[in-house]
C-alpha cells in the first residue's frame, strides 16, 4: 500500500478501494503517453479526442484483469470515424511499466469538426478482446454503440456481459501550463463493484448502464453504489485531466467519507508490438499473386504499422514463395522459401 503523497501524477493508473462502500476503482492520467500516441498521426482534433477517450478506457480497464499479454478495445462504425483501436500490454516484469498504443482511421472528407466524436462513429460495435498469449484462445465480447459515448458503451458491456456494475467518468483535451507548449492530456475515474462473496481486497453517466447495475445490486450494496455515483457526478473535467490536481487529491475530494485506500500505481509507457517478423508472418498468408500486386515499381513490398508508423521493406521473393507470379502469369522473381 502507498502513502497518498507518494503517488506520481502523469502516465499512471492508481488503484483504490472505498472501504465504506466495498467498491474498487482506478484513476488514470495520460500525458506523455497520449502525446506520443497522437504524434504518430496528424489527427483532426475531433478524431484525436476519440482516440484519447478509447486509450483512457484501455488504461482503466486493462489493470483490472489478470492479464498475461494484451487487452484490446476496438470500435467500428459506419460514420466518418470508421475505426478506433487501443491496446494495453501487461508489464513484462513485476513492477515494470505497462505499455499501450492506439490508432484511428477516418474519412476526412465527411468529418464534421464541430460535431461530437461519438456521433461521427455512426452505427457499429464496441468490442473488448483479451489475448493471454501463446497457448490460449482469445476472448471477445461485443456490445452495440449506444448510450452517447464510448464510456457508456463500456459501462453497458460490463453490466450485460460481466454482470459487474461499472461507471466511467472521462475527460480529455489540450492543456497548456504557463510557459509550456500545448499538449493533449486525458484523465478518468473507474468505479466497479463485485458481489460481496467475490470482493477483491485490492480494491458521462449512462442511464441504461446504471439501471442495469441497480438491478444487479441489492439492499445496502445498491445504496453504496448509488451514493458513490452521486459523489462521482460532482467531478469536473479539469479535475480529471489535471495537471494541477493530483489523483490522490481528487480521490480525497470525491470520496473522503467513503474511506479511500490506495495501492501501488501502475506506470504506463507507449509501446508497440510490431516487428519485421510479425509483419512477415502477416504477409505470408497472401498468395504469390497478391504479393505481386503489393510489389512496388522498385521491386519491394512495403508495410507501415498503423499504430507507431514504423516502415518495413521486404524483398517479395523472401515471403515464403519459390516464385512470385503477377496477374499476367509472369514470374516476378525466384527465391528459395524461407
Amino acid at each position: 500500500m502507498s502513502k497518498l503523497n507518494q503517488i506520481a501524477w502523469d502516465d499512471t493508473v492508481l488503484p483504490f478501494q472505498l472501504d465504506r462502500s466495498d467498491l474498487r476503482g482506478r484513476i488514470a492520467r495520460l500525458d506523455g503517453v497520449l502525446g506520443h500516441i497522437l504524434s504518430r498521426h496528424d489527427y483532426p482534433p475531433v478524431v484525436a479526442a476519440a482516440v484519447a477517450e478509447l486509450a483512457l478506457l484501455a488504461a482503466l480497464i486493462g489493470p483490472t484483469i489478470k492479464l498475461r499479454w494484451k487487452l484490446s478495445l476496438q470500435v467500428r462504425g459506419t460514420g466518418p470515424i470508421r475505426t478506433l483501436a487501443a491496446d494495453w500490454y501487461a508489464p513484462e516484469v513485476e513492477g515494470g511499466p505497462a505499455r499501450m498504443r492506439a490508432w484511428a482511421s477516418f474519412d476526412d472528407k465527411h468529418l464534421d469538426a464541430d460535431a461530437p466524436h461519438f456521433e461521427q462513429i455512426g452505427e457499429g460495435y464496441f468490442a473488448i478482446l483479451i489475448d493471454q498469449g501463446q497457448g490460449s484462445l482469445p476472448y471477445q465480447g461485443i456490445t452495440p454503440l449506444t448510450g452517447g459515448s464510448l464510456a457508456a458503451c463500456a459501462q453497458t458491456y460490463f453490466a450485460q456481459s460481466e454482470q459487474l456494475p461499472t461507471r466511467f467518468s472521462l475527460g480529455a483535451g489540450v492543456s497548456q501550463m504557463p510557459g509550456g507548449a500545448p499538449d493533449w492530456r486525458a484523465g478518468g475515474v473507474m468505479l466497479q463493484t463485485l458481489p460481496k462473496t467475490a470482493m477483491s481486497a485490492e480494491g458521462e453517466g449512462n442511464a441504461e448502464g446504471l439501471i442495469q447495475a441497480a438491478d444487479i445490486l441489492q439492499g445496502a450494496q445498491s445504496e453504496d453504489w448509488n451514493r458513490a455515483n452521486h459523489l462521482l457526478d460532482t467531478v469536473e473535467e479539469l479535475e480529471l485531466i489535471g495537471p494541477t490536481v493530483a489523483p490522490t487529491d481528487l480521490l480525497v475530494r470525491l470520496f473522503h467519507e467513503e474511506e479511500p485506500r490506495v495501492y501501488e500505481p501502475q506506470r504506463v509507457e507507449f509501446g508497440c508490438s510490431c516487428s519485421a517478423e510479425r509483419v512477415r508472418g502477416t504477409l505470408s498468408i497472401y498468395s504469390a499473386k497478391d504479393i505481386a500486386q503489393m510489389t512496388t515499381p522498385e521491386g519491394t513490398v512495403t508495410a507501415d504499422c498503423q499504430f507507431c508508423g514504423a516502415h518495413y521493406v521486404f524483398d517479395p521473393r523472401s515471403l515464403g514463395f519459390d516464385a512470385v507470379i503477377d496477374e499476367d502469369g509472369n514470374r516476378v522473381g525466384e527465391a528459395a522459401a524461407e
